[in-house]
């Protein structure tokens, strides 16, 4: 997962996710949003509709990302045991029906864009309570620092 080059200015949701790290584990906020070292250790971010219209947010929805990305959760969950699924907003939070909650962990917030941070996201500590999840069940913890 690359999700912003060096040198490209990283997305307002994900500086929002940033400023939550560093509120809930006190790790500085990067300067940049390459987020490969997370990749490397599992961490999956997948929005329900994968492009969108420049400054129109939802502006590519019902034109078939959503059934690439329910396929996709739905593998998961039926392949995989003891995944943390991360719900941010109300898009994500619609697809718990395809997560099998007797073998996976959801924790839900809303979605970190600037427009609903302040509703629920900033203050979730979904970055801590993963690694508490994952040390309970003797599990390699995120390093979610990006250097």
């Amino acid at each position: 997962m690359l999700f912003c080059p060096h040198g490209i200015q990283a997305p307002p949701s994900l500086v929002n996710i940033f400023k939550e790290i560093n509120a809930d584990l006190g790790i500085p906020v990067p300067k940049h949003g390459n987020l490969e070292k997370w990749a490397r250790q599992g961490v999956l971010l997948l929005n329900a509709t994968l492009t969108v219209r420049a400054n129109q947010a939802g502006s590519h929805q019902r034109k078939g990302w959503e059934i690439f990305t329910d396929a996709a959760i739905t593998r998961l969950s039926k392949q995989r045991v003891g995944l943390i699924f991360l719900l941010w907003g109300r898009f994500a939070q619609d697809k718990e029906t395809l997560i099998d909650t007797q073998k996976h962990y959801i924790l839900k917030a809303s979605h970190p864009s600037p427009y609903s941070a302040y509703n629920g996201f900033f203050g979730c500590r979904h970055f801590s309570k993963t690694n508490e999840i994952l040390k309970k069940h003797g599990l390699p913890e995120i390093d979610w620092k990006i250097d």
